[in-house]
């Protein structure tokens, strides 16, 4: 008996260590291949000392403060996200605010960045809560209104986002009597709405994948950039399928009639799409969902006057 207990003792030491080996359980699998030596690296971006905005109220007030107040979003994975244990801002959008504050002078920590829903954007820029925003904003003539943009830096359309075993759905074409998911109020309803599709609708995206992961639905649809941030979370569960079928130019938002600092921005988004920053920050971001980059936009928006 006593023979028995030692080996069953021994057993049990063996079992533990072995559990220990193998990590927390339930750890997601990503870790591994992005702590690799061969993981996308997101790029560094030096700050320019010497950088002047004569004529930009913006600017130099926030030179004046200290800091940069920054819009933009919290809940899109490698896009726009933040770790609400942390604080810290990750993502494609927040590397293109963080190369764009460093041109206009300010280091990453000088950055305050500000969680602004869709619906205030225009109203914090005019009242200038924020001193621009970066996060999923897309350019048209309604908003150029009240504010002012610069880019685009990243053309977006409508896609769809399915099971990685899914070889059904490949495109809008075939969702003909599937069933889809996607945000309560956004034109995407309408857009899939048109191909035969069942749409169920939520108040998130975060409520479409997860019905998406237990299969209660086929497929979800929005903006390709934020499905590919799903996709990227969700590495080997999930994938992004088919050509986009809408487009969505994401351009920089700002205060409008302050030409100097739309300029500026302009030529920072330029410098940094030449010198491969743009496509560094989109590897090792969006680029993790497995979708190739996609062509880098001309810069359309200009500085009036």
């Amino acid at each position: 008996m006593k023979a028995r207990r030692t080996v069953a003792a021994a057993l049990s030491v063996l079992a533990l260590t072995a559990v220990a080996a193998c990590g927390k359980d339930g750890s997601p699998n990503t870790d591994t291949a992005k702590s690799g030596s061969a993981a996308p690296q997101l790029p560094t971006y030096q700050v320019n000392a010497d950088a002047k905005l004569d004529g930009s109220p913006v600017w130099t007030e926030a030179k004046k403060n200290g800091k940069l107040r920054i819009g933009a979003k919290s809940d899109q994975p490698f896009l726009g996200f933040e770790d609400v244990q942390t604080g810290k801002r990750n993502g494609f959008d927040i590397e293109i605010a963080k190369m764009i504050a460093a041109d206009l002078g300010f280091s990453a920590d000088q950055i305050e960045f500000k969680t602004i829903n869709s619906s205030a954007r225009e109203t914090s820029l005019s009242g200038g809560q924020v001193d621009y925003y970066v996060g999923t904003y897309s350019i048209n003539d309604n908003r150029k209104k009240t504010i002012d943009f610069a880019g685009p830096y990243y053309i977006a359309g409508q896609s769809l986002l399915v099971n990685k075993d899914n070889s059904e759905i490949t495109g809008p074409e075939s969702t003909k009597g599937k069933s889809v998911c996607t945000v309560t109020g956004s034109t995407s309803v309408t857009n899939i709405k048109t191909y035969g599709a069942n749409v169920t609708e939520f108040e998130s995206y975060s409520l479409c994948v997860e019905k998406l992961l237990t299969k209660e639905v086929d497929a979800v649809t929005t903006d390709d950039a934020i499905l590919k941030g799903y996709a990227a979370k969700n590495q080997g569960k999930l994938k992004v399928v088919g050509n986009t079928f809408s487009q969505e130019k994401y351009g920089v938002g700002l205060k409008k009639g302050d030409a100097v600092l739309q300029q500026a921005i302009t030529d920072a988004l330029k410098k940094h799409e030449q010198n491969g920053d743009w496509k560094k920050a989109y590897d090792a971001t969006l680029g993790l969902s497995g979708a190739d980059a996609p062509s880098i936009p001309d810069l359309t928006e200009k500085a009036a006057g």
